[in-house]
């Protein structure tokens, strides 16, 4: 099964919108949205069940019991997280605390102890032969990259085996999840907007794909907003080899479309129609790299 990963260098470029008009036009048996801080690629699918939901556990967290505990401090005056609450008893901050086990260590009576700690949630809906696989990475967690692993586990261990295409929103950015998302995928689109910071931005995703020896592919999203910097970023990719899959309008239908919960290739529009054809271009490059 080939896979397919479409990122971006920062946030609204339309990376989410081009994905869902992918997993449309391709009829994709497998899909993830691996953006687990903000995942919203299941607002477009049109989920009709509900998902299987399932906790997922990142580091441990320290909690402190109140019979055991002498109220000594020592676990206070070590943390360097400043993570232990003192008020009528002795209790731990989950939000601030990083789970490194020095309060575990330093108390005598053993009051203190590591426990499991819900960081997310995996949700995988099947249905009709398809997979989809996402999660929610819990408020002030720090185990976005570990998550995003276990959605694109989840996805593989569950799609059917005459799946050939899976195809994966990714994350802005250049952090840890998007590192995760990269491991193990044929092709890397990215979808670079016409700014001065959104080409900045697609050259680091860029940069970050080429560490890993990842294949890369670039399309301009609403192109027509900036003339200037979309010539700018197809000359970028002239000067550095890098293949160039089309530019995509903006336009107002796909507004329309995504506010009511549909696809750009939905509709007879121009986005739709231009996507259409970056999609065309985007698979002769993955059956190309793949070859």
């Amino acid at each position: 099964m080939k896979q397919l990963l479409i990122l971006s260098g920062k946030g609204g470029t339309g990376k989410t919108t081009i994905a869902s008009a992918f997993i449309k036009l391709s009829g994709a048996k497998a899909y993830a949205d691996c953006d687990v801080d903000a995942p919203n690629l299941h607002l477009l699918m049109g989920q009709a069940s509900e998902p299987k939901r399932t906790a997922y556990f990142g580091m441990p967290k320290a909690e402190i019991s109140p019979e055991l505990c002498t109220r000594c401090d020592e676990c206070r005056k070590y943390c360097r997280y400043n993570a232990i609450l003192v008020d009528e008893d002795y209790t731990v901050d989950p939000y601030a605390c990083e789970g490194c086990g020095v309060c575990e260590f330093i108390c005598l009576e053993g009051a203190v102890s590591s426990v499991p700690a819900v960081a997310g949630e995996l949700m995988l809906y099947t249905e009709e032969n398809k997979v989809f696989s996402t999660a929610q990475l819990k408020m002030g967690s720090g185990n976005s990259g570990m998550l995003v692993t276990e959605v694109k586990k989840q996805m593989q261990e569950t799609v059917a085996a005459d799946a050939d295409l899976a195809i994966i929103d990714g994350s802005p950015g250049i952090g840890c999840p998007v590192i995760a998302s990269l491991s193990g995928v044929d092709l890397v689109l990215v979808v670079a907007e016409p700014s001065i910071s959104g080409i900045s931005d697609m050259v680091r995703i860029l940069k970050t794909a080429g560490v890993f020896r990842t294949k890369t592919v670039v399309c301009i999203n609403k192109y027509d907003t900036n003339l200037e910097n979309a010539n700018r970023i197809e000359e970028f990719c002239q000067v550095n080899n890098i293949p160039f899959a089309g530019r995509i309008p903006f336009d107002a239908s796909a507004v329309k479309a995504i506010n009511d919960g549909q696809t750009i290739v939905d509709l007879d529009c121009a986005s739709g129609r231009a996507v259409s054809d970056v999609y065309a271009k985007t698979m002769d490059y993955l059956a190309l790299n793949n070859n």
